[in-house]
């Protein structure tokens, strides 16, 4: 760890600490992109929490003056982003999906997908009447946030969190009881539906990995902290949402939706199957590579 007494008479406040932290980062040329898209965000997010501060601490605040301890802390906090080149999430095991908290480590992917805006809004305008929905299933579900989410926003559905990683499943596990939902919200492992024969859903949500091997290889040093099985979908990316297809029709109702996302395999997915006719959703906060089918249209694949 780097000695920091040189420059601790200059890291007087929170300002100058996120400032310096901003700086350094740029500087190794850092990714972001999980969670946050700049140096200052991250450094931000790090300082704050090494501060044990909120992450929306009113800016008047930002000229707060810090002992040496509190210094130090954030100072080391820093370091390890530039040095270890985690995600800032994993350092702090804290991430925000639609808003809300949820504990994270390397076991699963850190919360970053555009489907969140989605949850929202309910579905609309393609699920008319979000009463009607009884059971949702997230489908690879890793640390649960979409299913957790879909349950604060369905308070009436019952919602399953499925995954093939057992690892995964305690880290959903342990997001479900943090969020008072082990009533509403059911954690199954299973390899895709292996697990979920006889059952049957209005909406299936799967943030599946997608990513292709040369893809993979290239990606910045801080998507290599995440587990490969929650990225690695084959030579095209498609392995996973292929047999999803295939499978899906078996498990949702005759009025039900698949939604799922894809990111940039999108093209080799519309490549791979030009007749289907997907749905490409939009965003207003940013995202692509979300498709939705309706029961028909899937049954028909």
């Amino acid at each position: 760890m780097a000695d920091h007494n040189d420059v601790l008479p200059y890291l007087r406040t929170i300002r100058d600490l996120i400032r310096w932290g901003a700086s350094r980062m740029n500087q190794a040329g850092l990714h972001f992109g999980h969670g946050t898209e700049s140096a200052i965000d991250e450094a931000a997010t790090l300082v704050l929490h090494a501060l044990h501060l909120p992450p929306d601490l009113h800016a008047e605040y930002l000229q707060a003056r810090l002992t040496p301890p509190e210094q130090q802390a954030a100072l080391q906090l820093l370091e390890r982003r530039i040095t270890e080149r985690k995600p800032a999430a994993y350092l702090t095991h804290r991430a925000w999906f639609m808003g809300l908290p949820f504990y994270v480590d390397e076991r699963v992917l850190v919360p970053r997908s555009p489907l969140a805006e989605l949850i929202e809004r309910h579905f609309a305008p393609w699920l008319p009447d979000s009463r009607t929905v009884e059971r949702i299933l997230d489908l690879g579900a890793g640390s649960g946030c979409i299913g957790i989410a879909c349950a604060y926003a369905f308070p009436d559905a019952q919602v399953d969190l499925a995954d093939i990683s057992a690892e995964a499943m305690a880290v959903a596990q342990r997001n479900v009881a943090d969020h008072g939902l082990e009533d509403q919200v059911e954690i199954i492992q299973s390899d895709l539906f292996s697990a979920l024969k006889g059952r049957r859903y209005d909406l299936i949500i799967s943030n599946p990995p997608y990513v292709s091997l040369s893809e993979l290889d290239a990606l910045p040093a801080e998507y290599h902290h995440e587990p490969r099985l929650g990225l690695a979908a084959g030579e095209e990316g498609l392995d996973i949402v292929l047999d999803i297809l295939r499978e899906a029709a078996d498990y949702l109702k005759r009025d039900g939706l698949l939604i799922v996302e894809v990111g940039d395999a999108q093209y080799a997915l519309c490549e791979a199957l030009p007749d289907v006719p997907f749905t490409w959703l939009e965003f207003e906060r940013g995202g692509q590579g979300v498709f939705l089918l309706n029961a028909a249209q899937v049954r028909r694949l």
